[in-house]
């Protein structure tokens, strides 16, 4: 029994301890899958800002760090609008941070350095979401940066205009992004203007989650105009691809 202790307290003495740098970035690849004391301070802005972690946080760890008015986004599409990308984000904060994937996050408090401290197990998985934009042959790529990029040609959050989750892109003259800060790419290559598209917990993402097939429905753009009248339910899927209101919910038609 003494033995076994022992040997408890001298695996927890020899821990590692993990300093997680967000503006030179750190080695993870030494860490993974080691349960690390933990320690980051993270610069965040009021409004949105972007986010990648190689540990998981709960949503009560979530809450205390950026404070339980924060908002925390996943992305879950994209699709075409007009000439324009069309990002598709949905609240997640219920289900906390996973390691490695990249979300946005609203904070409203003023512009401060959050620390964040606790155990956790360490991983060094390329952060990464892709989506494609239906019927252009394109994807979109939301990944989180582990090092400082340049960030060329990818879109990003500014941290002076982030009122809005608006993805701009980068011209060389800004700083590029930081670890634990995420940005967008497209396949193409070609400079479009990207725009945010928000969903709650609980909204339906398909029509089958609201309607059966049959059930003849009106459905109505998000500016409320009317786009389609006693339709039936199938064949909403088949519209052009945008978000739209039925039975007053969203649905994604991608």
């Amino acid at each position: 029994m003494i033995a076994a202790l022992a040997v408890a307290t001298l695996a927890a003495q020899a821990q590692e301890k993990l300093y997680l740098s967000t503006y030179n970035g750190t080695n993870i690849e030494k860490f993974d899958g080691k349960i690390c004391d933990v320690t980051a301070n993270r610069l965040v802005f009021h409004g949105w800002n972007t986010i990648a972690l190689p540990f998981n946080m709960t949503e009560t760890e979530v809450n205390e760090t950026f404070g339980s008015d924060c908002r925390l986004e996943k992305l879950i599409g994209a699709q075409q609008n007009g000439n324009n990308v069309q990002l598709n984000f949905q609240d997640c904060k219920a289900a906390g941070i996973e390691a490695n994937t990249p979300y946005i996050l609203y904070y409203t408090g003023e512009n401060t350095s959050k620390k964040i401290a606790k155990e956790a197990l360490v991983s060094n998985q390329q952060p990464a979401l892709t989506y494609e934009v239906k019927g252009t042959g394109e994807t979109v790529t939301m990944s989180g940066v582990q090092s400082h990029i340049d960030g060329a040609g990818l879109y990003g959050i500014l941290a002076v205009d982030n009122s809005d989750a608006k993805f701009v892109k980068v011209e060389p003259t800004t700083n590029g992004f930081y670890a634990t800060r995420c940005f967008v790419k497209l396949s193409s290559g070609t400079e479009k203007t990207l725009i945010a598209s928000h969903f709650a917990a609980g909204d339906p993402t398909a029509i089958e989650a609201i309607a059966n097939a049959e059930e003849l429905v009106d459905v109505y753009n998000t500016a409320g105009v009317k786009v389609a009248s006693k339709i039936q339910a199938s064949e909403v899927s088949k519209l052009q691809p945008n978000v739209y209101i039925v039975k007053g919910q969203k649905i994604v038609v991608k």
